[in-house]
Order: C-alpha cells, then structure tokens, then sequence
C-alpha cells in the first residue's frame, strides 16, 4: 500500500551514503548509531559526509553547495540511497532526490525500514504497517509529480450531459483517500488487539501475578537477559531494534513466588512519535507494570544519555511513576569496579550489575526483584486439619510456602511468606471453612 505511493521515486540500492548533522542543536545520534542504524537496515555504507550546518537550509536542508558535494560524492561511491541522520520535510526529500537521482531516506524512514523487516506476529506487521501509513500521509503534501495528475472526465460530450462534468480527483487526493481508509482498518484491527491484551491482562491480574516489563535502549542486551531468565530463545543479535514483537514468559522468584516478565521493543534517542502512537498495545505491557526493569549497556561510552533517553519515552507513555531497577548489564566490558547491588539511602536495591551473556548476577537480580515486589510481604504460619487440603493446595498454587511441617495429630504446619491482600484472602477461606463445617476454628494464622 505504502510502496504504491511513491512510483515516481529512484529505485533504492543496497550502498548508503550516509549524512551526519554534527551540529549540537540538530545531532539525534552519534555516527556510529546512525552506522549501526544503516547495517541493522541490511544497507552498506561506501561514504560518510558530515554537515556542520546549524540553522537547516529550507529546500534542501544542508544549503547548495553541501548539496552538490552530496550528488558528487553519492555518483562517484555508485550510492543507491542517500541517508539522512535527521528528519527530512517533504520538500527538502523531493528536493533531494531530483538534484541526486537516488533515494533519499530520513531518520525515520530509515527505522521504519528497520521495523517492517523485523516484524514477525500479526500484531507487529499491523504495529508496523501504521507507523508506515502515519508517515507516509505527511509525505503526501506538496508531494511528488505524479500526484498533480488528473483523474476523471474532461466535462465534455455525453459526460457532461448526464451530469458527470468536472476535472475528477487529483491523484493527491485519491491517495489521501486511501490512506485514510487503509489507516482506519489497521486501526480498526490494532484496537481488537488491545481489547485481547486487556483481557489478558486482567486475567493476570486476577491471579494476582506481578508483572514486571524490559525496557532499555535498544542494543543494551534486553532479549538475551529475557532469555537467560525464561529459555525462550527470544531473537537477540547485536544489533539495533533486534527484537520488536512482544513476548511474556511466567519466571520463579525465590520468596514471591513468580512472576510476569514482558520483553518489549527497544528505545532509542527522540524515538518518532509515529512509532509511539503505533506501538501504543505493545508499550501498554510497560505501562500496566508493577516494577519495570531498566536494561543499560554498562559499558556504552554514553551511558547517561542512553538512560535519559528511555526516561522520556516512558515519561511520554505515562510510565514515569512506575518503580524501577536499573540492570547494568554487559558488566563483564566494564573495566572499573561496581558494586553488584546499590542501594538508596532507605536500604531499597537501585542498581544491579550483571552480564546477560554469561549468566553473571542474575540470582542478585531476583533477590532484588523480590526486594521491590515484596515490600507488602509477611511472614505468616498457618496450622490445618487434614480435612482442609483445598486451602493447603491455595497457598501452594500462591508460591508462597517457604516450609511445610506434618505433626502426628495430621495437623499441617505451613510457614508462608506471603502479601497483606493474599494473607487476608487466607483468613476469609479459613473462616468460609470454619461456616462450611459448623464446628469450631479447623486453622488459624499465627502471624509472626
């Protein structure tokens, strides 16, 4: 659908070009992430040129004399693409694109491309597919030459007598038309997809299960840490946005018992608001969490930047407030001294150092999971009658039986540790079984 918009642009090759901004004011990303951008796209740098320019050219964004540069450079290195480090108006595209004769891609355009090569489940391809659509609609303003074009009759002959006169829809509008249509059935579908995740959710919720989300910058190691937690061999390649179609796995924790963990798309600096808005059922994953783990390559050279970046996409979906676990991973690079766990100054864990690949740190990890989660637990011992195996096996199914003692009277001794609206939910079923039997108290709760 999208492609068919754009017939009149170069045909795309496989050797990029690239155009860095290394002006402050307009630098989104480094070289070497717009690098890593370009190779995860399947594309082949053959040249690099940097434009210091910082007030942007309105027609062609990097002025005349860059601009011939550029289509030199881009005929002698036979560049199929020219790549943008920046976003890129429509005008200054088509701008582009005339004086070069190749196709000119933006920052996101080239994630998009990224995005639509990696979505494998129905629910990313239609994520991806939305995204597309939202950005191609503002490619269609003052677009390319074929949308001039006239469609319909002339006004004359036997059309005009029957009442058909007129110059008919522009190609502009006809593709406007079908965007808006198009749009409108993935929305359609998006929306009865996050009904299903809503169900789901409250069916987790139900079974009052945590459930604690992956975040982090993309590339930081965030499937390769889901999949040493939960063996299941989630994609993860070093590369840029490697995963993107979500994935929950159920995960033991030593004292809480278990866990939801959800491994989600990775961010990365001024990630497109296209992308937010579509991948909006996914992200909700992060949103509706009890605790988000915060996935950070220990050893990027720009640490900081990369956690700031993750901080305003979950401040831009409304996740801010969600508490946090910093998880420095890929410790095994860092060449300084760590701690393994940092605390706050009110003995909560903050930061945990591990090595995903290796399987280092990763029991600290879950202590410190269950630190955080299990701030409303409490020990509790609960004594049962034989007759009262249906509670026993509750409390069993709950993962919150630390230790089981079987007297001689038949009496079951369990030592729990256990949340305050689990614990209360105990003492209604053992009051329910005290109803049941019309006899006096069969358990009691000590708590401790």
């Amino acid at each position: 659908m999208v492609a068919k918009l754009f017939i009149d642009r170069p045909e795309a090759g496989l050797r990029a070009l690239l155009v860095f901004s290394s002006s402050v004011e307009s630098n989104l990303a480094t070289l070497e992430e717009l690098e890593e951008l370009v190779l995860s796209a399947g594309l082949d740098t053959v040249a690099v040129i940097t434009n210091p320019r910082k007030i942007p050219h309105p027609k062609s964004l990097v002025g005349s004399g860059k601009l011939q540069e550029i289509c030199l450079e881009a005929e002698q290195a036979d560049a199929g693409i020219i790549v943008f480090s920046e976003d890129l108006s429509p005008s200054q595209e088509k701008n582009i694109e005339q004086a070069a004769g190749r196709r000119v891609m933006g920052r996101t355009g080239l994630i998009l491309e990224i995005f639509a090569q990696r979505a494998r489940t129905h629910e990313g391809k239609l994520q991806v597919e939305l995204a597309q659509l939202q950005h191609a609609a503002s490619r269609l303003v003052r677009g390319w030459t074929h949308l001039d074009r006239q469609r319909g009759g002339s006004g004359k002959g036997q059309g005009a007598s029957a009442g058909l006169s007129g110059d008919g829809e522009t190609q502009l509008e006809a593709d406007q038309r079908q965007l808006r249509a198009r749009t409108k059935k993935v929305n359609q579908r998006l929306a009865k997809v996050q009904r299903q995740r809503g169900q789901n959710r409250k069916a987790r919720q139900r079974s009052q299960t945590p459930s604690v989300a992956l975040a982090g910058y993309t590339n930081s190691g965030k499937s390769t840490l889901f999949n040493a937690l939960s063996d299941a061999k989630v994609h993860a390649a070093d590369q840029l946005f490697a995963t993107l179609d979500p994935t929950l796995r159920q995960i033991p924790l030593p004292l809480t018992g278990k866990m939801i963990l959800s491994d989600t798309v990775g961010f990365i600096r001024a990630l497109p608001h296209t992308l937010i808005e579509a991948f909006k059922a996914t992200l909700e994953e992060v949103t509706h969490a009890a605790l988000i783990l915060h996935v950070v390559d220990a050893a990027a050279p720009e640490k900081q930047e990369r956690i700031d970046a993750v901080n305003n996409v979950l401040s831009e979906i409304g996740a801010e407030q969600i508490p946090q676990l910093l998880v420095l991973n890929k410790s095994d690079l860092v060449t300084t001294d760590m701690p393994v766990i940092r605390r706050d100054s009110s003995g909560k864990p903050v930061s945990v150092c591990v090595s995903a690949l290796r399987g280092e740190g990763l029991d600290a990890m879950l202590n410190c999971i269950d630190e955080l989660l299990g701030s409303e637990l409490v020990k509790a011992t609960v004594s049962l009658k034989p007759e009262q195996g249906m509670i026993r096996a509750k409390c069993f199914n709950m993962g919150c039986v630390i230790r089981e003692v079987t007297h001689d009277t038949g009496v079951i001794d369990l030592h729990l540790r256990i949340e305050k609206h689990n614990l209360d939910k105990l003492n209604s079923a053992l009051m329910q079984s005290y109803t049941m039997h019309n006899q006096e108290i069969n358990g009691k709760i000590d708590n401790r």
